[in-house]
């Protein structure tokens, strides 16, 4: 199979379910960006400090895929074969955030992201997981948009926030509290 197919050189694309839309489509915008978190998550799990969070990172970047997958579908296409996100992916997050904050320090004021080059990778991924979000959330203001998408791209924000500063505290960095000026 070639890579290439030539079918978007004119800016249109197919979503899964046949339907040709231009490829500056909010629809197209919202799996892009879904793409996008995901190569961060990538080379999240390439960090040598999520060794041992490395299966459950590669679980997190298949969710990715499967929101992807139904991002490009044609909304009310039942028939499309794609994988499906269920509760217990948002739970799974829910669980590795409760025992990240058990180890941590109570959070007291806003930090700034940073710190190491790797807790910094990993506030680019939450950043990008913030665009995403709200980029689907303007989605569903016009087209359907399964729920469990939308919850389960709040609370990987949350985990990678989460995520972020376990990794600092294992690797020694200090924590810098916003100080504003007043």
């Amino acid at each position: 199979m070639k890579i290439y197919t030539k079918t978007g050189d004119q800016g249109i694309t197919s979503l899964l379910g046949g339907k040709r839309i231009p490829k500056s489509d909010l629809r197209i915008d919202a799996y892009g960006t879904i793409d996008e978190l995901n190569s961060f998550m990538g080379l999240l799990r390439d960090q040598e400090v999520n060794d041992k969070r490395s299966e459950l990172l590669k679980e997190i970047q298949d969710r990715l895929f499967t929101i992807g997958a139904d991002l490009a579908t044609v909304p009310g296409k039942e028939k499309v074969k794609k994988p499906d996100l269920h509760e217990e992916d948002v739970e799974l997050l829910e669980y590795e955030m409760d025992k990240m904050e058990a180890l941590l320090p109570p959070l007291t004021s806003f930090i700034l992201p940073g710190g190491n080059q790797s807790v910094s990778f990993c506030h680019v991924a939450r950043t990008v997981c913030r665009r995403a979000e709200r980029i689907v959330v303007e989605l569903a203001s016009y087209e359907p948009v399964s729920e469990l998408v939308i919850q389960y791209l709040n609370r990987l924000s949350d985990f990678l926030f989460v995520l972020g500063r376990s990794m600092g505290k294992e690797l020694g960095a200090d924590e810098v509290t916003w100080k504003p000026r007043i």
